[in-house]
């Protein structure tokens, strides 16, 4: 398979194309340009807790009345430069979690799910102008983790001595369209995350958030222009003397500059693919 389609191929040596290697390989997701998309923000949405003690105590009453909490948080996905970038909130220039919520007890799965995303990142007062609710593809099941007891660790699994655990959270992929208004409140920012940027680094983003790229490794991408042209498509290929990170889309100024470890990263990365070719 080759990074760069036949169409938009500029070299005069083109690759050699092995055999087929797409044996039980899920469908192939389509992801459009973040050029693609507008930004704003709405009303600031508090938190529902001031503390960490606090959340857990919430989340111990809704265990004792409902039993075992159920919490959807989204994976879209889109590019830049051909590389693969999630959107994510921050809140209070720290903490970065998936757009997403618990789900209210009466609530049905993927449409309690929706809603959720709505009250997220769905612009005020664009339902009056003939957008739709609920207007969200949701895709795959990614991750499931799970809450063992009323504490802030989450695991991928659920231990073999727990029989009861207080919640369960599921990372779905949000198949974005190819464009789309989304709004933030004023209280977070909006982020575009590259992969690379997430990959292994767990002390900045922790274990949920540094898994994703493990979990979109299943899926070939193709990635289109803002044309509607397929130009690349997996195994993915930055441009040339392009460096990922992060970009704020919405409540913030400034771009956000990777790490000085993620920096010798990059450069390793682009050091090892000069030397193979």
């Amino acid at each position: 398979m080759s990074t760069i389609t036949p169409a938009a191929l500029q070299s005069e040596r083109p690759p050699i194309i092995p055999n087929s290697f797409n044996a039980n390989q899920p469908t192939t997701i389509r992801l459009y340009p973040l050029s693609n998309y507008t930004f704003g923000v709405k009303e600031t949405q508090p938190e529902e807790d001031p503390s960490v003690i606090a959340r857990l105590d919430r989340l111990n009453d809704h265990y004792e009345k409902h039993g075992m909490r159920r919490t959807c948080e989204g994976i879209l996905v889109c590019h830049e430069h051909n590389h693969p970038h999630i959107l994510m909130l921050q809140i209070a220039n720290a903490f970065f979690k998936l757009p997403g919520d618990y789900l209210h007890p009466e609530d049905d799965e993927i449409e309690g799910f929706k809603r959720r995303l709505d009250e997220r990142l769905a612009p005020v007062g664009s339902l009056g102008e003939g957008n739709k609710a609920a207007d969200w593809e949701i895709g795959d099941c990614l991750a499931q983790w799970w809450r063992p007891n009323t504490e802030t660790f989450m695991y991928p699994f659920v231990p073999a001595h727990i029989t009861r655990p207080k919640e369960c959270k599921k990372l779905y992929l949000i198949q974005l369209p190819e464009t789309k208004i989304l709004s933030v409140p004023k209280n977070m920012k909006l982020l575009a995350v590259p992969l690379f940027e997430l990959y292994d680094n767990t002390q900045r983003y922790g274990p949920q958030l540094s898994a994703i790229p493990h979990l979109l490794s299943r899926y070939n991408f193709e990635f289109v222009n803002e044309n509607g042209e397929v130009v690349a498509q997996t195994p993915t290929a930055g441009q040339e003397g392009y460096r990922p990170k992060t970009r704020v889309l919405a409540g913030g100024n400034e771009d956000v500059d990777m790490k000085t470890d993620e920096d010798q990263k990059w450069d390793e990365v682009k050091k090892e693919g000069s030397g193979a070719q």
